[in-house]
């Protein structure tokens, strides 16, 4: 890369370039990162304190969490102190970097929603068989398979990218880092590499989707066979999941299936699946969830009663 490339630092125009928009916008995002941090990692820390919390269901939604934190904090950071700067810039290897860790934490995110579905589907369809099918051990091969499935899909991005020769202009029209805004930069044909992506993240994102959809639509046909009781529960469940679902996929497939552009439209759906809806997943599965509810609440008290002893 270094033999057929000149440019080494690159320059985000960023979402905004009127300063006193861009004031505005840190005044937002830098609470909207804040409350993602603190609520996974509240979300985190209760399902590992807390025995109620000890099914697999949880432990998933722990390391959904962890994702999320994880998967924000790609984006959030840089584009927040960027909000400051007058000139946006980032190397390449940093570039590149950024691309890889944001692909890994965002498909692990989309194979953990996968694996939470399915979690889902064998609790209600298949009651009786539940603990013996979701077993300790497959909970956690089948996390280790999501952050395995992430690597490899970063992996195969960065190999598209990092062959490409850039020759200049080093200015993405863009907030942060991403394949079709950095294909721009290349002073060579990308049509290949636009089809491997193509296939690699919208295809990809697509079929997920529409397993999690067929999934769903399984879980709530069985549940005309429960009672009226164990359907408001687990509605409520799925509920969750499928408002994370599709805040999460809804702006992904936008994007990855359609040609790119520079509107200013797409930099607003695309902060809005980088910095927004990892803030909002924490809120959708706590209101929701009242034992997650009774669990933080018991944490705080514990807290505040060895407090005053």
């Amino acid at each position: 890369m270094a033999s057929t490339s000149n440019v080494t630092t690159l320059i985000f125009t960023g979402l905004f370039q009127d300063p006193v928009v861009q004031r505005v916008c840190l005044v937002v995002f830098l609470p909207v990162y804040l409350t993602t941090v603190v609520g996974n990692g509240l979300i985190v820390l209760t399902v590992s304190m807390s025995k109620s919390l000890d099914s697999p269901m949880y432990f998933f939604l722990s390391y959904l969490s962890l994702v999320e934190i994880s998967y924000s904090s790609t984006v959030a950071p840089k584009f927040i102190t960027d909000l400051l700067a007058k000139i946006k810039t980032i190397s390449l290897e940093g570039c590149l970097a950024q691309i890889f860790f944001f692909h890994f934490f965002g498909v692990a995110e989309i194979l953990l929603l996968v694996v939470m579905a399915y979690d889902r589907y064998v609790a209600i369809c298949k009651p009786l068989h539940y603990m013996n099918i979701i077993s300790r051990q497959l909970c956690h091969l089948l996390v280790a398979g999501s952050w395995l499935g992430g690597f490899c899909h970063s992996v195969i991005q960065i190999l598209v990218i990092i062959q490409l020769p850039f020759c200049g202009p080093n200015v993405i029209d863009h907030y942060f880092c991403d394949l079709q805004p950095l294909f721009k930069l290349a002073c060579t044909d990308t049509f290949m590499e636009g089809v491997i992506v193509f296939a690699n993240s919208g295809l990809f994102s697509v079929f997920s989707f529409l397993i999690l959809v067929s999934s769903y639509i399984v879980i709530l046909v069985n549940l005309r066979n429960h009672s009226a009781e164990g359907r408001h529960k687990a509605l409520s469940t799925c509920a969750s999941h499928i408002t994370v679902v599709i805040l999460f996929f809804g702006p992904a497939i936008f994007l990855y299936m359609r040609p790119s552009s520079t509107f200013t439209e797409d930099k607003l759906v695309a902060v809005f699946y980088t910095v927004i809806t990892p803030m909002l997943n924490p809120i959708i599965y706590t209101l929701r969830n009242a034992e997650v509810k009774i669990a933080i609440r018991r944490l705080w008290s514990k807290k505040e009663n060895s407090r005053r002893e």
